[in-house]
């Protein structure tokens, strides 16, 4: 009795000059796979995107990048997708801040350049999938669909921000480390066991083009600098501001309140209100958050038809919480079985039906449990 062997692939893998990346690369390559390497050029001054460890978008990255492929003896590109980027992610993330919102740029760079940009010119091209060095498992149904999972380890789970990838996009994904039950040291030891020189490379973090993590003297340059009011929740001011951009809802560090609480305890931010350029705060118990609406929904499947129980990640590295969701005029109403806190529009919000992800949309508003002066 024989078995099929499984399908030899065209994969185009993107290397971002990580660890990562480079061993994904790898395990396409080792399964047989026929497997391009690129490095993908996002910035227009790539000099600019990288300060220690900061950044995956440098001149440096993309030479470790060749230099993996070189190691794992596959052919290597680079691709110059700058102004996409710029316009795609970058853009987005000064007008989110301008219109008083929390954006998500990772979570917009997987799903307008990685799996749209980049996969629609690979498919032209030829390839059959894309391969990121992403965690999380792709399960394939009896039906031939294709579900994204929670990676096998739940700490190093990256799906939160692959939730926006759709059926099309999913169905030419390849994420070879998200079933893997092994730590980050494992992974570089298996680099350094391959010859890989980015082993013991240190991970990248933060945004990729802020260089310096300075996101809010990076809005500064361009939004400007307004000053404004601090006001509590009764509406009496408690301090000043240089631009409500450079806050976003829960912030408690750095806002400069000279005048203290009546009750001595920390405040956060509850409302930013880019029109008239101020800054409430007040009492951790008022970002208590009972329901919200989203929009712009993306569904990693069919969409569901009514309301249904599920389980939500707020932010890339949150926990999960138990909600109700039912989509609603084309967008998404989630009830919180219990209060959240935090919860700023803007952010995604993803739904999970055990390890399996339902879908993303993006924040709006949200009912307070405590209404905001």
């Amino acid at each position: 009795m024989t078995t099929d062997a499984p399908r030899r692939l065209r994969v185009l893998a993107a290397m971002s000059g990580g660890v990562d990346s480079a061993v994904a690369a790898a395990r396409a390559a080792e399964a047989g796979h026929d497997v391009t390497g690129v490095h993908l050029a996002l910035s227009e001054n790539p000099k600019s995107f990288r300060t220690g460890a900061r950044g995956c978008c440098t001149i440096e990255d993309s030479h470790d990048a060749r230099r993996a492929a070189d190691v794992i003896g596959i052919p290597f590109y680079v691709w110059d997708l700058a102004e996409r980027f710029r316009e795609d992610v970058v853009e987005d993330f000064f007008a989110e801040y301008e219109a008083g919102r929390t954006p998500n740029p990772c979570l917009r760079c997987n799903e307008k350049i990685k799996f749209a940009a980049l996969l629609d010119k690979a498919l032209a091209l030829g390839f059959d999938a894309v391969c990121t060095g992403h965690y999380a498992t792709i399960v394939e149904r009896p039906d031939g669909g294709r579900e994204l999972h929670r990676a096998s380890d739940m700490a190093k789970d990256q799906s939160y921000v692959l939730g926006v990838l759709d059926d099309r996009q999913l169905a030419h994904a390849m994420f070879p480390l998200g079933d893997t039950l092994t730590t980050k040291a494992e992974i570089r030891e298996e680099a350094a066991r391959r010859g890989l020189f980015v082993a013991k490379k240190p991970d990248s973090h933060d945004i990729c083009f802020i260089a310096d993590g300075d996101t809010q003297g990076f809005l500064a340059k361009r939004l400007g600098r307004a000053e404004g009011d601090i006001v509590d929740e009764s509406g009496a001011k408690v301090g000043t501001h240089e631009g409500a951009y450079g806050f976003t809802i829960g912030q408690r560090k750095g806002l400069r309140i000279g005048t203290p609480a009546p009750d001595g305890k920390p405040r956060y931010v509850l409302d930013i209100s880019p029109v008239d350029n101020t800054v409430t705060v007040g009492p951790a118990e008022s970002l208590d958050v009972t329901a919200l609406t989203a929009v712009r929904p993306r569904w990693c499947g069919a969409a569901p038809t009514g309301p249904g129980t599920y389980t939500a990640q707020l932010r890339a590295h949150g926990g999960e919480t138990e909600v109700t969701a039912e989509p609603v005029d084309g967008g998404l109403r989630v009830t919180f079985t219990e209060p959240v806190r935090g919860v700023a529009p803007g952010q995604a919000i993803v739904l999970y039906d055990g390890t399996r992800v339902v879908g993303s949309a993006t924040i709006a508003t949200t009912d307070r449990a405590h209404a905001v002066a």
